[in-house]
Order: C-alpha cells, then sequence, then structure tokens
C-alpha cells in the first residue's frame, strides 16, 4: 500500500480547535529526559530516504527522531527510497552493531531491509502495509484494519448491530472492507459493503444498517455522506475522512471518526516546529515515537527484542501501541464526533 503523509494539516487543526485540550495541557511523552547510572550505548539506526523523491520527508523524519533520542545514539543511512537502497542501508547499519532498526519507509523496501537482517534485531518499519508483518519485522504504520477496528469496537458499545462500509476501491477502503468483515464474529455485528466507483452514484444501501462507515477520503466519501444524513443513519469514519472544510463538516457532522489523539500530536507538532521549524507530519511523528520507544527502552535497560514486546506497552504521540509477535502492532485511538465548528474527542479506543 502506497505511504502518504496521513492528514498533517487536518491534525494541526484539530489541536488549534476549542473543542480539544490546549496542546499546552498535553503531555507527550518526554523520551529524552530519563537517566540511569548504566545505559545500553549500542545505537539505533535509522534507515530514511534523504535523496531522491522523497528526501524531504526523510530528513523530517530524522529531525523528529533526534527530539526523541540522543543523536549521539542515531545512526542515519540513506536508503534512497528503493528497495536496493535499503537493503544496501541494512547492510552498512548492521556493521555498527545496532540494538534496533528503525524503518524503512516504503512497503517496496521492507522484504529487502526484512531479509537483509535476518532476525538479528528487530526492525520498526514505518509502512502501513499490515501483509509486510513477520516474527522480528514490525508494521508501525497507522494501518486501515487499526482504525476500523477501534471505530466498530466503539460504535458496538453504542448498540451498533449492522455495518454497511463504502468502498471506493482505493487501497486503504478496500484493506478497511477487509478488516471490517474479519470483525462479524468477534464483535457480533453483521457488515455489508458498497462500491461507489469514479463517476457513479452510490447504490441504494436496501435495509437501512445502524451505520455507515466511510473509510475513504474526498469528494465521492462526502457526497456519499450527504445522501446518507437524510435516512438518519450513523455516520463512522476513519482518520482519513477529516476534513475542516465547512461543506465538509456540514456532511460529517455528528459522525463518529477513530484517529490520533489530535491534541498529543499538537504538543508535539510545537515541539517540532519550535527546535527543527517547520510542520511535521503523521509520518514523521512515527519516526519520533519509534526512537522514543528505543530511548525508553535504553534508559530502563531492557533494550531488547523482549523490551520491545512489553505486555504493557508504550505511551505515543500516533496512540498507545503495543508490540506483537507476529510483526504487529496494536494501537489505541481517540474517537471524535465531528461537530459544525471542529472535532470533538469524545472517547478512547483499541485497534486491531
Amino acid at each position: 500500500m502506497p505511504h502518504r503523509d496521513l492528514n498533517r494539516r487536518d491534525l494541526l487543526k484539530l489541536a488549534q480547535s476549542g473543542l480539544v485540550a490546549s496542546a499546552a495541557s498535553v503531555v507527550i511523552p518526554s523520551f529524552a529526559l530519563a537517566q540511569t547510572a548504566k545505559k545500553d550505548k549500542r545505537p539505533v539506526a535509522l534507515l530514511v530516504p534523504l535523496t531522491g523523491p522523497r528526501a524531504r520527508l526523510g530528513l523530517s523524519m530524522r529531525s523528529a527522531a533526534l527530539l526523541a533520542e540522543n543523536s549521539s545514539f542515531v545512526q542515519t543511512y540513506d536508503t534512497l527510497g528503493t528497495a536496493n537502497g535499503a537493503a544496501a542501508a541494512a547492510t552498512a547499519a548492521l556493521k555498527k552493531g545496532p540494538a534496533m532498526i528503525l524503518g524503512p519507509l516504503l512497503a517496496e523496501e521492507v522484504p529487502a531491509v526484512a531479509s537483509t537482517v535476518a532476525g538479528r534485531v528487530p526492525v520498526i518499519c514505518f509502512s502501513n502495509d499490515s501483509v509486510l508483518k513477520q516474527p522480528g519485522t514490525y508494521i508501525f504504520g497507522i494501518t486501515a484494519a487499526q482504525v476500523t477496528s477501534a471505530i466498530l469496537r466503539y460504535a458496538r458499545t453504542r448498540g451498533v448491530k449492522s455495518v454497511v462500509v463504502i468502498d471506493d476501491h482505493s487501497p486503504w477502503s478496500s484493506a478497511s472492507v477487509l478488516a471490517a468483515s474479519r470483525m462479524e464474529g468477534e464483535l457480533g455485528i453483521t457488515v455489508r459493503s458498497i462500491e461507489v466507483l469514479p463517476g457513479s452514484t452510490m447504490h441504494d444501501p436496501g435495509e437501512v444498517p445502524d451505520a455507515v462507515l466511510l473509510p475513504g477520503s474526498g469528494d465521492k466519501v462526502l457526497a456519499a455522506a450527504r445522501a446518507l444524513k437524510e435516512t438518519g443513519v450513523q455516520l463512522l469514519g476513519t482518520v482519513q475522512a477529516l476534513d475542516h472544510r465547512p461543506a465538509s463538516l456540514a456532511a460529517l457532522e455528528g459522525a463518529w471518526i477513530a484517529s490520533p489523539d489530535p491534541a498529543a500530536f499538537g504538543t508535539f507538532a510545537s515541539e517540532f516546529s519550535a527546535r527543527v521549524g517547520g510542520d511535521p507530519g503523521a509520518i514523521a511523528a512515527l519516526a519520533y515515537d519509534a526512537a522514543g520507544i528505543a530511548n525508553s527502552l535504553r534508559n530502563s535497560g531492557t533494550l531488547s527484542p523482549a523490551g520491545l514486546l512489553s505486555a504493557q506497552g508504550f505511551k505515543c504521540v500516533t496512540g498507545p501501541v503495543r508490540f506483537r509477535t507476529d510483526g504487529s502492532v496494536a494501537r489505541d485511538f481517540a474517537i471524535l464526533v465531528a461537530r459544525p465548528e471542529g472535532y470533538e474527542p469524545v472517547a478512547m479506543s483499541s485497534g486491531a
């Protein structure tokens, strides 16, 4: 699944909204502050594109990682944004004896790094393609399955038993449909999907469900939202659906949306802007979180594969996370309600 910088403007707007807690009142993980008498001095390797079309993103990720981990412990390697470049970067990194590898970014780079590392150290990838997970190679990007799981779990607590998922055939929507279908038995819900193709109108959903999930974004999704609101059905969304345009807020009013906590992201963004300059994206926040996890393990003397799998997990800007032995990552999300003036956080919910 191609990576995109997830809703950075929308998350920043959320943090600045009067509907969420002030960024100054939210404590994000102060990863670099704790100290111990005897510190593990092994480096962590950061594999990101420093040249090529995604160099700007890679540089932002490096800057974010250095906010969370002591620079003397972070060794950055240029993947060039290619599989061959990523493999070469991993080879160079392994020669320095890293405790873990953070990266790569792109889905096409992950198998090359995983095969090069061959389980010698944990690899925390920034891709959101969950198919690539394997023991020791963790998919740390925010996935469609995670946010779909979070919003459906919340909806079920509010009495929702039947859901229609709108599939616009984007990779994100298709993954969301699959994730929703897999949760039918666990949550005791029924799930149907309706295709919305470019240039076409939405088919009649038939019997009106309790809720309709709009996993994607854009004008097609908003058109579906407007049509469905007339039925009085509850709208559900994922982080991709966040949209602050007045017309969009009107269409989504009352929708329940799963997203990283916008206030925590806003605090991170403020720190990044003050110390680095510019606005970070959500992928930069992932780099901050991954480096911060390495830092917290270092300070607790547990910088190891077993430490990464700690049952208590880690508090992160992108949501509390727990690593699993199969390479998957569980992440908790804020549940937001769309209002005419913005998005209001009302609950937290666990993702897949």
